[in-house]
């Protein structure tokens, strides 16, 4: 993969291109058709962890996060990034400093039914039976510490959920007749209840009527992503639903937004 990310740049900078690697030969091949842009595309890693993160720092390409996170979250992530992009090594001709973010979203009249619509949408989409679920042990645990937590008003019901797990905690938790083994089962019932006013108030969602979801994507403005990329077309949402939403954040939200600069991705 490193190797063929450093390659790319170099074809589409070069009418003949040849390559001599570990992973790859490539004898001297002309390169059609031509590309458009100049010197050449942005470059994008797709991502879901800090350490993709600090990868494409350090490769100097912008980041496509398909993670989900509570706002003040993201924001320690964006920062890390920033941070350690000013040391980049780029592999292209220059340095694509972007950050752009997945979040579930749905925009409607009703402010209340939208959110919740938008919740039950994202809970469908992490739901058990997903293959990006399957398999992941600690699917929900990462999840629900991702959203920002459990809330106060459910500390009571899921103390497993925020104890420790080293050999204390774990004899504590062993002695109030609890046990730290069904952290995932635990983890996995807080979310279900996490209601959407906390998810949209973490910024988890953009959702609600126009006015929330101006207020949310202003949160991420604030803390330096440079485009939300929104998901609506869910099993959850009906395509009609979807056609209305898609209306109303063009009509009502992104208006609100053109004041700031394009963002790169739209060159």
């Amino acid at each position: 993969w490193d190797e063929a990310l450093t390659m790319l740049p170099k074809m589409w900078q070069s009418d003949e291109f040849s390559w001599e690697g570990k992973h790859w030969n490539v004898p001297a091949r002309k390169i059609l058709p031509g590309i458009y842009q100049k010197p050449h595309p942005r470059m994008y890693l797709a991502c879901t962890q800090t350490e993709s993160f600090r990868l494409a720092a350090q490769k100097g390409i912008g980041v496509l996060s398909s993670a989900s996170y509570a706002v003040d979250i993201l924001a320690e992530h964006v920062k890390v990034y920033r941070d350690a992009i000013t040391d980049a090594e780029p592999v292209g001709a220059f340095v694509n400093n972007f950050w752009g973010n997945n979040v579930h979203a749905f925009c409607g009249k009703d402010d209340q039914a939208a959110k919740e619509l938008a919740a039950e949408s994202m809970k469908t989409f992490f739901g058990p039976d997903k293959p990006y679920i399957q398999g992941r042990i600690n699917a929900y645990e990462e999840l629900l510490e991702a959203w920002g937590g459990v809330p106060d008003d459910l500390n009571a019901d899921f103390s497993r959920w925020l104890r420790q797990s080293d050999d204390a905690h774990k004899q504590q938790a062993a002695e109030a007749g609890l046990s730290l083994d069904s952290g995932p089962g635990a983890a996995r019932a807080a979310i279900a209840q996490l209601d959407a006013n906390v998810l949209s108030d973490r910024g988890v969602i953009i959702a609600g009527n126009p006015e929330s979801c101006i207020k949310t994507v202003q949160m991420y403005e604030d803390i330096g992503v440079d485009q939300v990329m929104m998901i609506m077309q869910t099993e959850t949402i009906s395509h009609d639903k979807v056609m209305e939403s898609m209306e109303l954040f063009g009509k009502e939200v992104i208006p609100a937004f053109r004041k700031a600069e394009t963002p790169v991705a739209g060159n």
